[in-house]
């Protein structure tokens, strides 16, 4: 028998250190995750034994086993799946290959705890066994394939070994871990039963342990018999009726390897032309691999076709905006030899997907609707992710704009939002439009200059300071027949017209014109026009931008990520009142004048989150400003 050895990959290696040095916050995970790659591996080989059936030889049933041996301090979890063949177990067990390996390292730099739960959701789970063990060795034999396999690593090591394994090897594969000296209650008949029950219960195959003897048997020399210990039934098959929240929450932690709890579900049964079941989970909080990761990377639901897994992420299931869903649709309908390219392209699919999408919607407004709280806690999660459906899904527009909550003039703090719904409820009598403003924090909106007036007035506006807003405001043109106004674009419209302020107005412009001529004559082409404002109460000047134009921050956050940015003006309003102006007006000395000009257009770039051209040119006009002697 010939041992080959090899060496871990580098990034194996460090989260193989991870493991064994820091992960201590729950090891109980180390036996969830080697029973879901099991249960990975048996529907793997339910799925290609439908084109090839002799690939269950001998042994058609699927099972996991658990086998204690107290004497040897051996855990044993054999499954009767797929198997590995001698270049799986070396690229699957000894390298990143399609694992999240390096993403897992990546979540681990970020959060400083080193929590054990983040293992299961980055593809990495077989490396949970280190936890408790001090060895592990794998022996596969691939269905169809009469080679066997050994692979063993001593935790703490750089290197594995592969050698062949006798000829006598069960289909499948058998990971055995010889604890470590503190780990031994993961012996104990009873803790890894109470560990199944908690963790395992929902998997859809028999998890099999040694039924306990009896006193009548203790003592015979027989070979123990096997007993099931989970239900061994898909739990979304069953009817709502028989199934407890504890069940739900159960499978929840399953399927998404969250040790959490879901904060709310849908189970859902649709008969008819279309026949599928679906278990949507709505999380609590976001899963790390959607934080580290972005839009692009893989997320979407468990695929399984007349009980048959087909896929893991099954992404056009749903939306890219409801991507931190959670849970499994099983269809009748769907051709079983389905491809990737085909689900993108079948009508079933998207009409499971248009159905699955109105599901969730229907579940978040039911929250909304009765829960408050809940729903605080599902738009502090997720609201930002949601936000880019108003961008991206055209039909579902309105009602996504109904879940939208946004904090407004009216909030005391950024975590006090308000509904569209509430905020027209409250509108004043002759207010025609729903006013908002994006910026790039919380303090910069409600300071905002442009919406001095509109605040002036008693008008709400709604305050948007995430970076995704900016890009969906671009969308926002209407909710519940009244038009969606940026109030730091274009003209403001009918709300801030007076009637009675008409004459004054048009004597106010009058006499500000020689001002605005000597600024647009000392601006030139930085500034699209320079005019008198109704926008600004205290406030000196603030710009504004065109009705379609990008806000000044967003150009500042793109500029700076390398993106090339169109080039378009803003216009300068100025406040003729402010004693800033009158200043301006009346310096005699030209040098002091200019300063005093320039530092008006500085200053509304400044608080519009624009970025200075010429930040020393700033602090010199500012310092020669303050240095000028008092009259």
């Amino acid at each position: 028998m010939t041992t080959e050895t090899f060496n871990f990959q580098a990034e194996v290696q460090q989260v193989l250190k991870l493991v064994i040095h820091s992960l201590y916050s729950n090891k109980d995970i180390f036996l969830r995750e080697l029973v879901s790659n099991a249960s990975d591996a048996c529907d793997k080989l339910r799925f290609e034994a439908l084109q090839d059936a002799s690939l269950y030889g001998d042994e058609p049933g699927l099972k996991i086993e658990l086998v204690a041996d107290k004497a040897a301090r051996t855990l044993s979890i054999h499954d009767s799946g797929i198997g590995m063949s001698r270049h799986e177990l070396i690229e699957n067990l000894g390298t990143v290959a399609r694992s999240g390996t390096r993403k897992f390292l990546d979540a681990m730099a970020e959060d400083k705890r080193g929590d054990a739960q983040l293992i299961g959701q980055f593809g990495v789970g077989f490396y949970s066994a280190f936890i408790v063990a001090d060895k592990v060795s794998v022996t596969s034999r691939r269905a169809g394939s009469d080679e066997a396999w050994s692979w063993h690593c001593t935790g703490g090591g750089n290197e594995f070994t592969v050698e062949s394994a006798p000829e006598a090897t069960p289909r499948g594969t058998t990971v055995t871990l010889h604890l470590r000296e503190d780990e031994s209650e993961y012996l104990e008949d009873w803790r890894l039963r109470e560990l199944v029950h908690r963790y395992s219960e929902h998997i859809d195959f028999p998890i099999r342990m040694h039924a306990a003897a009896s006193d009548e048997d203790k003592g015979k020399d027989e070979a123990p018999t096997f007993e099931t210990i989970n239900q061994a039934s898909a739990l979304w098959t069953r009817s709502r009726s028989e199934i407890t929240d504890a069940d739900y929450q159960t499978f929840y932690q399953h399927v998404s390897h969250d040790f959490g709890e879901a904060l709310s579900w849908t189970h859902n049964r649709v008969e008819g032309n279309q026949n599928f079941v679906s278990l949507l989970y709505v999380p609590a909080k976001p899963p790390f691999d959607m934080l580290q990761g972005g839009r692009e990377d893989r997320h979407g639901l468990k695929l399984y076709i007349k009980r048959v897994f087909i896929m893991d992420a099954a992404e056009q299931m749903l939306p890219n905006y409801l991507r931190f869903v959670r849970g499994v649709v099983d269809s009748d309908d769907l051709p079983l030899n389905v491809s990737r390219e085909l689900l993108q392209s079948s009508r079933q699919v998207e009409r499971i997907r248009g159905a699955l999408t109105k599901r969730v919607l229907d579940l978040l407004e039911r929250i909304a609707s009765e829960d408050n709280e809940k729903y605080g806690i599902f738009w502090q999660a997720f609201g930002n992710v949601l936000k880019e459906g108003v961008v991206e899904d055209h039909s579902n527009r309105e009602r996504i704009l109904k879940l939208l909550r946004f904090p407004s003039t009216l909030s005391k703090t950024a975590d006090e939002r308000v509904s569209l719904d509430a905020y027209i409820a409250r509108m004043k009598p002759e207010q025609k439009a729903i006013y908002y403003i994006t910026a790039d924090g919380w303090n910069a909106a409600r300071h905002s200059p442009q919406i001095e007036a509109l605040n002036k007035r008693g008008i709400e506006v709604l305050l948007m300071h995430e970076r995704v807003d900016e890009w969906m405001a671009g969308y926002l043109h209407e909710y519940d027949g009244k038009p969606l106004r940026n109030a730091a674009k274009g003209d403001l419209g009918e709300d801030l017209a007076d009637a009675s302020d008409s004459e004054s107005n048009q004597h106010r412009d009058a006499e500000a014109a020689p001002l605005i001529e000597r600024l647009k004559a000392l601006y030139g082409d930085k500034v699209k026009d320079v005019k008198s404002s109704r926008r600004l109460v205290d406030s000196p000047a603030c710009l504004v931008a065109g009705e379609h134009d990008m806000a000044p921050h967003m150009q500042r956050l793109l500029a700076a990520a390398g993106h090339a940015m169109p080039q378009s003006a803003p216009s300068l309003e100025i406040n003729p009142e402010h004693p800033l102006l009158k200043r301006f007006a009346a310096e005699s000395d030209a040098t002091a004048a200019d300063d005093l000009g320039w530092l008006l257009l500085e200053q509304a770039q400044l608080t519009s989150g624009a970025a200075l051209d010429d930040a020393a040119g700033f602090v010199a006009r500012v310092n020669r400003l303050l240095a000028i002697p008092e009259a």
